[in-house]
């Protein structure tokens, strides 16, 4: 009984790259070098630069001076949060929230040749409101905003990455 069990899960796992399962890599890109024009301080610019930039596989260049020697530039058009009311109480106060985060941007080489066309990304999720919990709603609201921030930088790598030629 004891063997049986073993070699079940042994089993099961010698069949797994057969099926086509693989686990996921760090995304391939058709560039070596980037420019991004994103706000420096800005938190989605930070977390953008340091996800391009992990695994080392991509260059972010970060001096204005150098930005025509980049093979790409990547224009972030629009990153805005938004709060929107969506419901209210009996007494006419808040009862709940849809917090978006919209980004545009497109992709360009240094000679404006377009890579990938403006593309709006627009993310949301609701959000219950309760007065008496001001305070926590708030921090709440922060921990959902870059939930969202990620994924749309997620996103952002994604389409980066099905770019097969630049030009």
């Amino acid at each position: 009984m004891q063997r049986r069990d073993l070699l079940l899960p042994l089993a099961a796992a010698a069949l797994l790259p057969g099926c086509g399962f693989q686990l996921r890599q760090a995304p391939t890109f058709a560039f070596s070098t980037i420019y991004l024009t994103v706000n420096p301080n800005s938190a989605f610019g930070a977390e953008l630069r340091r996800n391009l930039e992990a695994g080392g596989r991509i260059r972010v260049i970060r001096d204005l001076a150098q930005r025509d020697t980049a093979d790409v530039i990547l224009e972030i058009i629009q990153d805005q949060r938004e709060r929107v009311v969506l419901g209210y109480n009996a007494n006419g106060q808040v009862r709940e929230f849809q917090l978006r985060v919209r980004v545009r941007f497109r992709l360009r080489t240094p000679q404006d040749v377009e890579v990938l066309p403006p593309t709006e990304l627009l993310l949301q999720q609701d959000q219950s409101y309760d007065e008496t919990l001001a305070l926590a709603k708030e921090q709440e609201a922060q921990l959902i905003y870059r939930n969202l921030q990620s994924d749309v930088v997620q996103q952002i790598l994604r389409r980066l990455a099905a770019i097969k030629t630049l030009g």
